[in-house]
């Protein structure tokens, strides 16, 4: 038996011996952005158990009762349905605009289209504060000029979502277009399917994961915005990041982590369920 054998058979029962220098260093990498990204969480969960109202450490003991006094808010919970709202109309009309753009990009040839491509990216590129200031003045120009109540408006906000969530629904749809086979539709057309039925029967289940995956990055990010919804909400109608904000100005106590940890459970059920059918995994 040769000297390499044993050696071999090590590699073979332990396969991190065959890594490279290269993959150790990528995996590394990879659990050092886990940690980054999984610290404030952490922090954030334990810090929500918390029994005493100024958060010190170590902790006087634990206790639930920042989860009641979250649910039992009505400020929170009128801000949570707000946003909720916002963010399944804007989702609905975005998906509206968002599919069809897509489509057009991916398959179309134009002049332009890469002018439009960018532009339909913009609304990640420009910060927050700058595209709400910007749609805050659209409104007061339209509601001078024109004498239409957009401003301080449901339908005003709902707007400014929508230019939120269609950059993520472009990306994922174009995305998971990328990686359709379009003879799929051909054998369709060539079996007497007509246009509208291909697309409705083929196309759209084919692509249904990156559809359902921009729905619900563009529903999150919607969802969650502070820095457009504060120049756009009207008066008595706040969302939970605003009213985050107001409580965190006479208080600090970790009901707001309470209210934190009830929002990352609430999207992390939704995804792992609609993942569970729809297999966001495929285009994420």
């Amino acid at each position: 038996m040769s000297a390499g054998a044993p050696t071999a058979t090590r590699a073979a029962r332990r396969p991190w011996l065959r890594l490279r220098p290269g993959r150790w260093a990528l995996k590394g990498a990879a659990l050092v952005a886990f940690v980054y990204i999984l610290t404030p969480l952490i922090f954030i969960t334990w810090l929500s158990f918390y029994a005493q109202e100024i958060p010190s450490y170590p902790p006087e003991g634990y206790s639930l009762r920042w989860y009641g006094q979250a649910i039992q808010n009505d400020r929170f919970i009128d801000a949570f349905i707000i946003s909720a709202e916002v963010g399944v109309v804007a989702t609905l009309i975005g998906l509206m605009v968002a599919l069809p753009a897509s489509i057009g990009l991916s398959r179309l040839k134009f002049f332009g289209r890469a002018g439009v491509n960018n532009l339909l990216l913009m609304p990640l590129i420009v910060p927050g504060i700058v595209l709400g200031f910007a749609i805050y003045v659209m409104y007061v120009e339209i509601a001078i000029w024109l004498q239409w109540p957009v401003l301080n408006s449901f339908g005003g906000l709902v707007f400014g979502h929508v230019l939120l969530v269609i950059p993520w629904m472009v990306r994922l749809i174009m995305a998971s277009l990328a990686g359709f086979d379009r003879t799929l539709e051909e054998a369709a057309q060539n079996l007497g399917a007509n246009r509208f039925t291909t697309f409705r029967r083929v196309t759209v289940p084919g692509i249904l994961p990156g559809v359902v995956a921009g729905a619900m990055f563009g529903f999150v990010s919607s969802f969650g915005n502070l820095e457009l919804s504060l120049f756009l909400v009207g008066p008595g109608r706040t969302t939970l990041p605003i009213a985050i904000l107001q409580y965190l100005q006479w208080k600090i106590d970790p009901t707001i982590a309470a209210i934190s940890v009830l929002q990352i459970l609430i999207i992390a059920v939704a995804m792992l369920i609609t993942d569970r059918f729809v297999k966001l995994s495929r285009v994420v």
